[in-house]
């Protein structure tokens, strides 16, 4: 299927080149300086059938696009990318099994979900792409009581290399539906839609505190030696931000499944050893869909192109090195805003055996990312003073291509079996990119 005519014919959605009308809005704004060769806005299965195919003739490197919220640009390219947005499909089952197309979103998926009564532990961004969260593992405010998004997978359709449409899950294709589960987006083929065993929708109660100053670290210490222990139930985040001339300032922010007063129970437990005089904001009975479009993605904070580098914990850091790091992060410079976001793992994230899924961090306290302007080395300074105390694990959806033994970062003892997945699913390495299995 050499022929872009019949390429083109063969579609149930449009296809862009850049003389098209369109190109350049559909082509993405994350990477602008790539200018894919073609841009397949998919409207069903088979058109990503087509474009594999025809990708497969020409030798094009081909790429599918959910959300387009890779760090490390993953899926962009300068030859052939599948808008999956068309394929955005919600449904759910009598028995609480949902259905999703791989080309929604959260905010979508959140909807559809809240009005059958139901939803999924995942993300908070709302234009964040349900498969890529899933594909690489899924960290979310209900992640401490019912785990992964990749967790809750219970199957998926996937078009491979050669155009073959399979479906996998426990029974079918199992090694394929294992390695789905964690490895990272476009590793083994183009997944078009997900099945969930979704969760019934939780009442939540909102927490959030802002301390104008952090002092000497205080909420730091106290957060990740408390945050990671506390009862799954309750999710508390810390995110520090340093602007220059200012003084850096840390927000608090998370949920509970619970009631209001257990909740604030638990908060004053947390707030007695973090100190400070924060402002706090406690709100209670909110169902868990209108709970995710309380929170802003805390990045909105540091305006321009970003860079992100992270690594899980095990261990709460010591003071010999989160004093340099606190350091480092407030250091007078001219522009450009500075993150520190820590994330609490623990719970049910870690009641899942490391080898079960292909995730797997199963035995981490927390998440650190160092988010900053991208041309700011400050990034790499960070992050290079809080490795010495990693666990040397990264997370397979905060892909970083400065790492070093990156095979061992993302994937630990699972990447021999996720070697072989691909030598049987993607024998000719079509799915390709650095850092690919």
């Amino acid at each position: 299927m050499h022929d872009l005519a019949r390429l083109r014919d063969s579609l149930d959605g449009e296809l862009f080149g850049p003389d098209s009308p369109g190109y350049d809005a559909v082509r993405g704004p994350a990477f602008p300086d790539i200018r894919p060769r073609l841009v397949v806005a998919c409207r069903s299965v088979s058109d990503v059938v087509g474009a594999t195919r025809y990708a497969a003739a020409t030798g094009d490197r081909l790429v599918a696009r959910g959300g387009g919220h890779c760090f490390a640009g993953r899926s962009a390219t300068d030859g052939i990318v599948l808008d999956m947005s068309g394929l955005d499909r919600v449904s759910v089952g009598a028995d609480g099994t949902a259905t999703i197309g791989a080309g929604a979103r959260l905010a979508q998926v959140y909807a559809a979900l809240h009005a059958a009564g139901r939803t999924l532990p995942a993300g908070c961004g709302p234009t964040v792409g349900i498969a890529g969260l899933t594909l690489g593992g899924g960290i979310g405010l209900l992640g401490r009581v019912h785990g992964l998004t990749c967790d809750r997978l219970v199957g998926a359709r996937v078009v491979l290399a050669d155009g073959s449409v399979v479906d996998c899950d426990d029974v079918r294709e199992p090694d394929l539906f294992w390695a789905l589960r964690g490895a990272g987006g476009g590793q083994f083929g183009v997944v078009t839609s997900l099945r969930f065993a979704t969760v019934a929708e939780p009442v939540t109660t909102r927490v959030e505190a802002h301390w104008s100053t952090i002092g000497s670290g205080e909420p730091v210490a106290a957060w990740q030696s408390w945050a990671p222990d506390a009862p799954d139930e309750l999710t508390l985040n810390l995110t520090l931000v340093s602007e220059p001339g200012a003084p850096t300032r840390a927000t608090l922010f998370g949920a509970a499944v619970l009631a209001e007063g257990p909740t604030r129970d638990l908060l004053r437990q947390f707030l007695d050893r973090a100190g400070g005089s924060p402002t706090v904001d406690v709100r209670a009975g909110l169902p868990f869909g209108d709970l995710k479009s309380s929170f802003t993605d805390p990045r909105d904070a540091t305006a321009g192109a970003l860079r992100n580098r992270s690594e899980f914990f095990s261990h709460p850091i010591a003071d010999g090195t989160l004093a340099p790091l606190l350091t480092e992060l407030g250091a007078p410079r001219g522009t450009g805003a500075r993150q520190l976001a820590f994330t609490a793992m623990a719970g049910a994230y870690n009641r899942v055996a490391a080898d079960a899924t292909a995730f797997a961090h199963r035995g981490e306290r927390f998440l650190l990312e160092h988010i900053g302007a991208a041309d700011d080395a400050w990034v790499d300074r960070s992050w290079s003073t809080a490795h010495s105390a990693g666990s040397g694990r990264v997370y397979p959806n905060f892909p970083d291509p400065a790492l070093d033994g990156w095979a061992a970062a993302y994937h630990a003892g699972n990447y021999s079996r996720l070697a072989a997945v691909k030598a049987a699913y993607d024998p000719h390495r079509f799915f390709d990119f650095p850092q690919a299995i």
